[in-house]
């Protein structure tokens, strides 16, 4: 069966936080509507998994309840599908049948929970907003990697090569010689390496190259 292929991530930008609510039975879609509206949370229901892949990324936090058993693509397709276009939102399976075998295989692929119907209302919500709290750190995370990335990208190639001498913890004089270059002029370039990175001290440089990537 072919899966169409859901558009990449868009670029970050605020946008409220929404409930997708995927499930071929109409009567659940209202009433997840209803619950999801009464807590206050903005929602979004597809009663085909192929109308929800269609739909351009979300530009905020979210969470995605997914029924599991539907008749154009499971919930697992599904799954796979936002994973391979690297769409990264937290979801929650909802299925009529405990089937275990299926359980097992969407919280290894990184499902939030897997809830049989009928469910309590509070069990949900609270799933969810789990959901939504954990798309909110991760959308955070990744716009500071973007942050560090351009940052370290504004360094000159013999600031950056500074940067990774004084991040492993060589001394001034060390990385002089290690460079062929004069000590002050050493101390030139790393004053600049901590103003272009916005480090307060050596360890936030060091938390800021693993963080990166560039401990190398």
């Amino acid at each position: 069966m072919r899966v169409p292929r859901p558009p990449g991530p868009p670029s970050v930008r605020t946008a409220a936080a929404t409930v997708f609510v995927v499930d071929d039975d109409a009567s659940i879609l209202r009433a997840m509507t209803r619950l999801l509206k009464s807590e206050g949370l903005a929602v979004e229901t597809f009663p085909s998994p192929r109308e929800f892949l269609e739909r351009p990324p979300h530009d905020g936090p979210g969470c995605l309840v997914l029924d599991l058993q539907m008749p154009e693509l499971d919930g697992l397709e599904v799954q796979r599908a936002l994973a391979e276009a690297g769409r990264d939102l937290p979801i929650v399976f909802v299925s009529g049948h405990g089937n275990v075998p299926a359980s097992v295989e969407a919280m290894k692929a990184g499902a939030l929970d897997f809830l049989t119907k009928p469910f309590q209302d509070e069990r949900l919500l609270a799933v969810i907003r789990g959901g939504i709290a954990l798309s909110t750190a991760r959308r955070a995370e990744r716009a500071e990697l973007r942050s560090l990335q351009d940052r370290i990208g504004s360094l000159t190639p013999r600031e950056r090569e500074v940067f990774r001498c004084v991040v492993q913890g060589l001394p001034n004089k060390k990385i002089a010689g290690l460079l062929g270059t004069a000590e002050k002029t050493v101390k030139v370039h790393r004053a600049r390496v901590m103003e272009k990175m916005k480090a307060a001290s050596l360890a936030d440089l060091v938390r800021m190259s693993e963080h990166a990537g560039e401990g190398g």
